[in-house]
């Protein structure tokens, strides 16, 4: 986000993100009316964000002449959608997409299996980070609760469509949670279906306390 926000640098990442090619430094130059070294210093900022990519690359159309061959860039990924506080609408669409695929006919059932293994895929591939920070990286922001050992998550990350299909919505968040915990290995908290004003429709409750 710090990277972007300046105006310029927005209108190269959006300019080279729209190209069927990589960019050279002139071009993105002539596209947003700036100087070729400024354009580069940019560019070369973009790179360390690891927004775009650089390689050294003559243009297909154009034989190469002397001198060096120029830097071009493309663009990383499939963009960037940036959300405060955050939403991952792209992991419910996942769980969606394999559910209904998998099984057609019972598509709920499906998307709870689906939740809960994917949950557990991500929690393995994290093993050895901390709870917290897992779930502050899939923007829970989890927080204690009062005197208590339990966890509660200030944000759900699939609001806006949970306000539209919750129970839907909160059954699957809580089979992805229950599978998170189950891969991450963490054997002192289970993920409890209880809703609280403002926050998410999950808490993290220390096995063995009162529901």
């Amino acid at each position: 986000m710090a990277v972007l926000a300046d105006p310029v640098r927005r209108a190269l990442y959006q300019h080279v993100r729209r190209q069927d090619h990589p960019v050279t430094r002139e071009e993105a130059a002539e596209a947003v009316a700036i100087s070729r070294n400024l354009t580069a210093f940019h560019l070369d900022k973009l790179v360390d964000a690891g927004l775009l990519r650089a390689r050294y690359e003559s243009p297909a159309d154009q034989p190469r002449g002397r001198g060096r061959t120029p830097k071009v860039y493309e663009a990383i990924g499939d963009g960037l959608a940036l959300t405060e506080p955050p939403r991952r609408y792209e992991l419910l669409g996942e769980i969606l997409t394999d559910a209904i695929a998998a099984n057609p006919t019972d598509p709920t059932a499906s998307a709870h299996w689906h939740a809960a293994a994917l949950g557990r895929r991500i929690g393995a591939a994290r093993c050895d980070d901390p709870l917290h920070t897992v779930l502050v990286d899939l923007g829970y922001e989890p927080h204690p609760e009062g005197e208590t050992a339990d966890l509660l998550l200030g944000n759900c990350p699939f609001r806006a469509l949970a306000n539209r299909q919750r129970e839907l919505v909160c059954r699957i968040n809580h089979a992805f949670l229950t599978g998170l915990l189950d891969g991450l290995g963490v054997a002192g908290r289970h993920a409890q279906l209880r809703p609280w004003p403002g926050g998410c429709c999950v808490r993290l409750a220390e096995v063995g306390a009162n529901s």
